[in-house]
């Protein structure tokens, strides 16, 4: 499915789908494709948000607003929600 994309884009989705599975999240949202998107283009983060570090911030917040679940063990392989699956639609348009 990810074929058609980028390299970098592939990246975030890796990393997005990292940090939907370290909070237990069921599918990868609106905020692990923006953590993603950070963890993997530095210069990016640089330039948006001052500093490559300061995503982890951003990311902390995200976390404490967010409930909290049950981390299960099981196959890192997530699906992307309904809304995700646009946004990289639309991004790859």
């Amino acid at each position: 499915m990810f074929e058609r994309y980028t390299e970098t884009a592939r990246r975030v989705i890796f990393y997005s789908r990292y940090m939907a599975n370290q909070v237990g999240s069921p599918e990868i949202e609106t905020e692990h494709l923006l953590s993603g998107l950070l963890r993997a283009d530095m210069v990016l983060a640089q330039r948006f948000l001052g500093s490559p570090w300061a995503a982890e911030a951003i990311w902390r917040k995200i976390e404490r607003s967010k409930p909290v679940r049950e981390i299960t063990p099981g196959p890192v392989d997530l699906p992307l929600s309904s809304v995700r699956k646009r946004v990289l639609l639309m991004a790859f348009l």
